[in-house]
């Protein structure tokens, strides 16, 4: 960021390192562009309905490099946020550590992508009922809510960029 703070420095960056701070947030490049190019926003709640609309308007391919930047739920993260939002599968049991692997495989198997929740506050036995359940939705049903997902870690993310406590 820059000298000054939350979204006034965010606003107040060269568009790409606005871009390239985006993309920690979301590594769809098409969605980081569009959120940037709206700059300066005068609240939070303007930046964060301008990514929930670039996020709706990102064609599936452009998801699909958003999913890329998520590791599996249970999985070793690659990042400090994903670490940090899957915080409770770290406490988890064994036994449901193994059921995430094995859900995961079969959800990867029914849809074609990771399951990706907003793993924020839930403990691993609560994202494995939430994958179980979501293993019941047909595929255009799953992507709608995998989206939905996205957005919700999209506007975590966002508010930390920002220095919020989210």
């Amino acid at each position: 960021m820059t000298d000054e703070s939350g979204l006034a420095g965010f606003g107040a960056l060269p568009e790409a390192a606005a871009i390239d701070a985006l993309l920690g947030c979301c590594s769809a490049p098409e969605w980081a562009r569009a959120v940037a190019a709206g700059r300066p926003y005068a609240s939070d709640a303007e930046l964060f309905a301008a990514a929930d609309a670039a996020l709706a308007a990102l064609p599936e391919s452009g998801i699909d490099q958003a999913l890329a930047g998520h590791p599996r739920i249970g999985a070793r993260a690659e990042s400090a946020a994903s670490a940090r939002e899957q915080a409770g599968v770290a406490q988890a049991a064994d036994g449901v550590r193994a059921a995430l692997a094995e859900g995961n495989r079969a959800y990867e198997k029914k849809f074609g992508h990771i399951y990706l929740v907003c793993a924020t506050g839930k403990s691993g036995a609560e994202l494995l009922d939430i994958l179980r359940d979501r293993l019941g939705n047909d595929p255009a049903t799953e992507r709608q809510v995998m989206r939905t997902e996205l957005a919700k870690i999209n506007r975590i993310r966002l508010a930390r960029l920002l220095g919020g406590a989210a």
